[in-house]
């Protein structure tokens, strides 16, 4: 005799949870103490090197400006590297990647726009190892597709990314090519 589908999955269901276990995706892992507040956003749309589109977790849709940092031009007023900056960043964050954004003390800048440090995975320390290894911003700084800009009060990475634009300039990458 043939056992009854609905109720052998309910019996197997009801053993599943007697043991502990859900169907359920496991909760999001907290991040370590001390690491970086983020917020999880997918890539919407780029602009250009230092702007880009999210969805946010929540729902909400922002432009977001990279913090930090200071891409060459695009679009009516071209600047020489502009176009390869925005491709570096359309190359390094797809449509449809997640991230992950930080912000610091200001939110957004005269244009309305959200300032963020762009995580290409979710930070643990914020060291400087890992800004260099995971962040975008840091990226198209060391590989020479972006200068190192300070806007204060956002500051918390200045020393970082200066000592990779520093690295970038020696090393005659990208803006720095003679």
């Amino acid at each position: 005799m043939r056992p009854n589908l609905p109720i052998a999955l309910a019996l197997l269901l009801a053993a599943i949870l007697a043991a502990g276990c859900t169907l359920l995706a496991p909760p999001a892992k907290e991040p370590p103490a001390g690491a970086p507040e983020v917020t999880q956003a997918e890539v919407i749309r780029h602009t250009d090197g230092d702007t880009a589109r999210f969805l946010l977790d929540g729902g909400a849709e922002e432009k977001v400006r990279f913090i930090g940092i200071d891409t060459p031009e695009v679009g009516e007023s071209p600047e020489p590297f502009g176009e390869d900056a925005a491709a570096y960043t359309a190359g390094e964050i797809p449509v449809g990647t997640t991230v992950w954004l930080e912000t610091d003390a200001e939110l957004r800048d005269k244009y309305g726009r959200l300032l963020a440090y762009v995580w290409l995975e979710q930070p643990t320390t914020g060291n400087e190892a890992e800004v260099r290894e995971h962040m975008l911003n840091a990226r198209l700084v060391l590989d020479g597709y972006a200068n190192a800009y300070t806007y204060p009060p956002n500051v918390k990475y200045t020393d970082v990314l200066k000592d990779l634009q520093a690295e970038a300039r020696e090393a005659g990458r990208g803006l720095w090519v003679e």
